[in-house]
């Protein structure tokens, strides 16, 4: 039998190792799904870790699926550290892409390529917009941002629906629920011929360098996360932490907002009731194994990139639901969750016996007060395994 023991400090190496202990529990665990499906895990596994990068295109669409992922989650990753639990960047995305495609309908084929900047700008305001909502009845209210932000969730959702079967809906569209086709020149520029990548790419990187900056190279992003750990050592420091509210809940609508304008005006070019493609939901997968850092997200995105196409490919393929990609966000989610108790706590074996000690060392033991256990002696700082 096993217990947990407490560590006389945190870990460093399982603050690390633990997203990749998570990932490999992950995957045996999808070794023993598909077998007991009667599906080939071996396949299986090369439907999902293989085939979305087995070419130039694929890593394309990869990185068509990573990019939207990736500008959500530095956004959350604002909030989070700043301990304000924005659970609803779906909704901000679903707004955002709704306030594109309404800039969007309005060009024509007169309208020059400079649209594409108001349809970005709008995205952006309409996901500020509905965070502002919860971040106004969380300051006003101290009304909880986590349900708050989540149901309006659904009113989005509801928003989008009335909107493309109604007012927006296309009348040459054979009654189908999708707004017009956008323009031509209301697509997002792409950076390279032949692929779907687009210029969206881009900006999610320099949004993980700007976020780095932010958060650890000025006095702003230090105040962010001193209010999210230490309220009241922020309040004594003269932080504000209603200002830490609303930076956090509209740095996070922003970018969640971005991310629908990027999607509407990119690879979808129209508005549809498929809009809500899950993408909020998972960049909070994303945020987490990535340790709400610029640099790990970005490869927790492609990871997550890689359980989108994954789970169409297997749908396709192998014949199996498509459902099975939630499954494996959720397992990778349940399991770093789990395997992050290794950063606090040690497994050990229950009822060990103990050293006992050399002879003559029972009277000075006796005499001498112990001030740290052996292991914090034999590793200091706190980065045992």
């Amino acid at each position: 039998m096993f217990k947990l023991e407490p560590r006389p400090q945190l870990s460093r190496f399982w603050s690390y190792g633990s997203p990749i202990l998570a990932l490999l529990i992950t995957v045996l665990i999808g070794v023993a799904l598909f077998a007991a499906l009667g599906k080939d895990p071996v396949r299986g596994l090369q439907v999902f870790f293989w085939e979305p990068i087995k070419s130039s295109y694929a890593i394309g669409e990869l990185m068509v699926k990573a990019t939207p992922l990736l500008i959500i989650a530095l956004g959350l990753a604002v909030c989070f550290r700043s301990n304000v639990w924005n659970i609803g960047a779906e909704g901000q995305f679903v707004f955002g892409a709704i306030a594109a495609g309404g800039v969007a309908l309005l060009a024509d084929k007169s309208t020059g390529t400079w649209i594409v900047v108001p349809i970005l700008l709008a995205g952006i305001a309409g996901g500020m917009f509905w965070a502002g909502i919860v971040a106004f009845l969380r300051d006003r209210f101290n009304a909880s941002e986590i349900l708050v932000s989540l149901m309006l969730v659904y009113v989005a959702t509801l928003l989008l629906g009335y909107m493309v079967y109604g007012p927006w809906k296309d009348p040459a569209g054979y009654n189908f629920p999708q707004t017009k086709t956008f323009e031509a020149v209301t697509q997002i520029p792409r950076l390279l011929k032949g692929s779907r990548v687009s210029i969206g790419l881009v900006i999610a990187l320099v949004g993980a360098g700007a976020l780095w900056v932010f958060l650890f190279r000025t006095r702003a992003g230090f105040a962010q996360q001193v209010g999210g750990l230490a309220p009241a050592a922020a309040r004594y420091a003269g932080f504000s932490a209603r200002r830490a509210i609303w930076i956090a809940l509209l740095t996070s609508g922003g970018a969640a907002g971005l991310a629908g304008a990027l999607e509407v005006a990119g690879p979808l070019g129209q508005l549809t009731p498929y809009v809500p493609a899950g993408y909020g939901f998972a960049a909070i997968i994303v945020a987490f194994v990535g340790r709400l850092h610029p640099v790990g997200m970005v490869f927790s995105a492609i990871l997550m990139s890689m359980f989108y196409i994954g789970g169409e490919l297997a749908q396709s393929r192998l014949g199996l639901p498509k459902s099975l990609t939630g499954v494996f966000q959720g397992l990778l989610l349940f399991t770093l969750l789990a395997c992050d108790t290794l950063i606090a706590y040690r497994i050990k074996r229950k009822g060990a016996a103990r050293r006992a000690p050399a002879a003559g060392t029972s009277s000075l033991q006796a005499s001498t007060p112990i001030t740290a256990t052996p292991t914090a002696l034999a590793t200091p700082h706190g980065t045992e395994a």
